[in-house]
């Protein structure tokens, strides 16, 4: 009991530290934004945008859930002590990596042309160009993430992450800046002013790239330090069965294809969101504005909004090993058991950053975006919901994928989409709610998503997540901290700038939220510990006697 106590607190800590590795990519990803938008213009931004997109669905066909399928399919072979046959998903892993991902890679480099006229964007083949080569260094890389979050380890993943942005930023504000200054020239010979922006496009895009491959010379470098004792493990492995490589082709195949349907109607939904809004948006005779609206909801609001969620995609992946292990080895109990915890522990983290969103909305994006911050911060209160039921939904679909329910995610989520388009439709055609219609119809998908996914978890597993410690006392803690938070901004904003009204009562508002949940009950002494630096911080809450 205590060593199922030690590994289900185990994977929190792993999770919470790959969601704070998370939270820092988001944030480094939105500061090296900035000088690379000065450096390329907005046309730049919109040539790496068109190649950036055809980029991640190529990523998505070629190896976007490659960790989560090999971090199952080995997590489940350790669990039975089968060495060897991990090691043969490992190795099996990087030959279906290597060729999905080099194929992909190669449609992308010789075929840049073709699918950037499909855009209308024929210049930032220039840019998809220099994504190529990244196809096949990000497929290999997520076999070795997965591996080594297949033995319970999310450290590497998370430093990896981090590596990988810290570099992307360095290269891409200095290639960026070379080849912008490169493709004036070139645009000078050629009497194409445009060059500019698409070598300057291309040169941002060159951080991607090279980010990738130092995270990924990191793993390789960490998996040649461990690789000794792994393989002492093989030869110790006395299993009489060894699987062959068309066997785990076949096992990651079916893995990974659920997983990439149900990704494909994420993605689809925001496509489909942009088409019925332009178009809808251009009868009603406000094509003029739309693309801008469309600009500040996607590129202030939006991205804003998703950052908090980066949790629950960490919980999701630290879960779901642990998940696939208590099912090989039909410890039901303790697969409910790491569903409820991770559950409980991400709407903690997810109710207080709506509510922060929610009332500080206004500073934050004057503090983050030039221009009037009206719309992105009342498009951001009207969304702040989304925070909770998007980090729900994301959360138990790695759940349902980590107890072998692949096939319901995808279920789910065409059911929820279907739902989705016909409110939006709706909504758009007998209102004036323009961009807020979107908005609502989002909050619609994706607590349908959230209902879903609970009916099949208590259907497959028999499991029901707790009501009081989950939701009741975060959401009254969440409301506490809401309005003390609020009524400082106020206060501040009659002297001060968003800098200030945004710092203190961000600080406040944790300080009052850490507080009340620990007043309430909401979180236990004993479970903090779980948490990362959970013995620091238990220190802290007695000599401060909050507790």
């Amino acid at each position: 009991m205590a060593r199922e106590k030690k590994r289900g607190g185990n994977f929190i800590v792993q999770g919470g530290l790959l969601g704070m590795a998370g939270l820092i990519t988001r944030i480094i990803g939105m500061i090296y934004r900035i000088p690379v938008t000065n450096i390329i213009g907005d046309k730049g931004n919109g040539y790496y945008a068109s190649a950036y997109y055809i980029y991640n669905i190529m990523l998505l066909i070629s190896s976007y859930s490659l960790p989560l399928a090999i971090s199952k399919v080995v997590s489940a072979r350790l669990s039975k002590r089968q060495y060897r046959n991990a090691n043969r998903v490992f190795r099996g892993g990087l030959l279906f990596a290597a060729f999905t991902g080099g194929t992909v890679g190669l449609v992308v480099l010789f075929g840049a042309n073709i699918l950037a006229e499909l855009l209308e964007e024929p210049l930032s083949a220039i840019a998809l160009r220099v994504f190529a080569p990244t196809l096949l260094v990000v497929a290999i890389m997520g076999v070795f993430r997965g591996y080594f979050q297949g033995m319970g380890n999310m450290i590497p993943t998370a430093v990896s992450q981090i590596i990988e942005q810290i570099v992307n930023a360095i290269v891409s504000i200095a290639a960026a800046k070379a080849l912008f200054d490169y493709g004036k020239k070139t645009a000078a010979i050629l009497r194409n002013d445009d060059l500019s922006y698409a070598y300057g496009a291309a040169g941002s895009t060159l951080g991607t790239s090279v980010g990738a491959f130092a995270a990924l010379l990191f793993l390789v470098i960490l998996y040649l330090m461990v690789a000794g004792r792994l393989r002492k493990k093989y030869l110790e492995d006395d299993s009489r069965y060894v699987e062959g490589y068309g066997e785990v082709f076949r096992i990651i195949l079916l893995t990974v294809l659920p997983v990439i349907m149900s990704t494909a109607i994420y993605n689809i939904n925001d496509i489909l969101d942009n088409f019925i809004f332009n178009h809808i948006m251009a009868d009603k005779g406000l094509g003029a504005e739309k693309t801008a609206i469309w600009g500040v909801y996607t590129g202030k609001a939006k991205l804003l909004l998703n950052v908090p969620i980066a949790l629950a995609n960490s919980m999701s992946a630290s879960a779901v090993p642990a998940l696939a292990s208590c099912i090989a080895s039909d410890n039901k109990k303790g697969a409910r058991r790491r569903i409820s915890v991770a559950m409980r522990y991400t709407m903690i983290i997810a109710f207080p950053c709506a509510a922060g969103l929610f009332v500080l909305a206004t500073p934050v994006v004057e503090l983050l975006f030039s221009g009037d911050p009206s719309l992105a911060a009342a498009l951001i209160r009207a969304g702040a919901v989304t925070v909770m039921t998007y980090s729900m939904s994301t959360l138990s679909n790695g759940m349902l994928q980590g107890i072998g329910r692949m096939n319901l995610p995808v279920k789910n989520a065409v059911i929820s989409l279907v739902i989705h388009i016909a409110a939006l439709i709706a909504l758009m055609e007998k209102t004036d709610l323009g961009i807020y219609a979107v908005v609502i119809s989002t909050i619609v998908f994706s607590l349908c998503m959230c209902l879903l996914n609970s009916l099949s978890l208590k259907h497959s597993l028999g499991h029901k997540q707790e009501k009081r410690g989950t939701f009741i006392l975060p959401g009254l803690s969440s409301i506490v901290m809401g309005v003390i938070v609020f009524i400082l901004q106020k206060i501040l904003s009659l002297f001060t700038g968003p800098l200030i009204q945004v710092m203190i009562p961000g600080v406040v508002g944790m300080v009052v939220y850490m507080v009340c949940i620990i007043k309430l009950g909401a979180v236990r002494e004993e479970e903090m510990y779980d948490m990362p630096m959970g013995a620091k911080l238990v220190r802290f809450i007695k000599k401060t006697g909050i507790v």
